[in-house]
């Protein structure tokens, strides 16, 4: 068996996810897996079976928040690698990224064999250098996987490679009710992956309408976001947030008993931790809350969940409708399928969802394609604004029926 064995995957918390194949891969044959990821990995990381401990470290060449390149910066990696003393390391990367900085920084450490995926002539840097056809668009974690199988480990027998995060997960009825609801979730990191807010809004109010309860879902940065189209769900004539004193609701329009019709629509939200249904008015005229654990079709839990609790709200719903986002590979490692409203930004090939039933929607044609840009170039971003909430709702549905007949 090897000793210490560190794998770095210096981006995001979906990229981390899409490593956990290679690295279980890695732990069946090795004494321990040390994580070297960025702050915005970490979380997933932390969640990853076979991880024995992670290592934080704002990559310049990889995080766009990262500080300018420092000599005091590059020598806590110095520093840290050296402690950790591993006996090899695997710098796992996309097609756009470069593993040779990292992997000289290695080198200095004393790392004695380094194992990377790279186009360009490594020198003496790497020792298995494993070469990629990246005219295939094989999916991201497959192509992570077999750099670890070049690097001579393969995962053990049952592991099928599918995405997976640690167990158990965290209790999370209190927040989201009894499982079989959908998942909207319509933050993103890159604004050119964005579904406009007015979009989600009606599709809340479509998948309402169709009979779903509804969870929101946002990041500590995103709750303005997911508020707005909670609310937005109201403004479409439906309120987010009915309460029936018999439990939570089947689906349809509804309002609090004793609330005036003429009023704003009220909001889903928390107060002191119980649930409540805030922003109208009642007869007396100040804003009210109607606390309890009683039902609402449509919860907000934008910035109040951690990355864990995402994790189990994920795995209790039957369908998850996410942009090309972190949360979209979350929901494949907890095996619910997937509403991938996805800007071809990068193929879906590689980045959709993987391992769990997809419906993929936006048009893969336009001219942004495969640009990677941040910020969409063509007037009106047509290949995600000309996508309908009915087509998320009948998406919605027929994952559903599949995941009820595979289940």
């Amino acid at each position: 068996m090897t000793g210490t064995v560190l794998v770095a995957r210096l981006d995001n918390a979906g990229d981390v996810l899409l490593a956990g194949p290679a690295i279980r891969a890695v732990a069946a044959d090795a004494r321990q897996v040390v994580l070297l990821t960025g702050p915005r990995g970490r979380p997933a990381g932390e969640l990853l079976p076979g991880v024995s401990r992670v290592v934080e470290w704002r990559a310049p060449w990889i995080d766009p928040t990262a500080p300018p390149v420092a000599g005091p910066h590059v020598l806590r990696l110095l520093r840290t690698i050296r402690d950790t003393a591993p006996e090899q390391a695997l710098i796992l990367t996309s097609c756009h990224q470069s593993a040779l900085p990292l992997a000289l920084i290695l080198r200095l450490a004393g790392t004695p064999r380094v194992a990377a995926v790279s186009t360009d002539d490594p020198g003496s840097l790497l020792d298995v250098r494993h070469l990629v056809d990246e005219e295939v668009d094989v999916p991201e974690s497959e192509r992570m996987l077999g750099l670890a199988r070049a690097a001579g480990f393969e995962l053990p027998h049952g592991d099928s490679g599918g995405l997976a995060v640690r167990h158990p997960l965290p209790e999370v009825r209190h927040l989201t009710g009894p499982p079989g609801y959908v998942v909207v979730h319509p933050g993103t990191s890159v604004p050119a992956r964005a579904w406009p807010a007015d979009r989600w809004a009606r599709a809340v109010q479509d998948l309402v309408r169709s009979g779903r309860r509804v969870v929101v879902t946002g990041g500590q940065d995103e709750h303005g976001l997911t508020a707005r189209i909670a609310a937005g769900a109201g403004q479409h004539g439906l309120s987010p947030g009915p309460v029936f004193a018999g439990g939570w609701m089947g689906g349809g329009p509804a309002r609090l008993r004793g609330w005036r019709v003429d009023e704003p629509a009220f909001t889903a939200g928390w107060v002191d931790g119980t649930c409540a249904a805030t922003g109208g008015r009642n007869w007396n005229g100040p804003p009210a809350a109607y606390g309890g654990q009683r039902g609402r079709s449509v919860v907000d839990l934008g910035g109040r969940t951690t990355f864990p609790e995402l994790a189990a709200v994920l795995a209790g719903a039957c369908a998850v409708v996410v942009a090309d986002a972190g949360p979209a590979h979350l929901a494949a490692a907890v095996g619910t399928p997937v509403v991938s409203l996805f800007a071809p930004l990068a193929p879906a090939g590689r980045w959709a969802p993987h391992g769990v039933p997809v419906v993929i929607l936006g048009d893969q044609r336009t001219p942004c394609r495969v640009t990677r840009q941040g910020t969409c170039a063509v007037a009106g971003h047509p290949c995600l604004s000309s996508v309908p909430s009915a087509r998320v709702v009948e998406a919605v549905d027929h994952l559903t029926s599949v995941k009820e007949t595979i289940g």
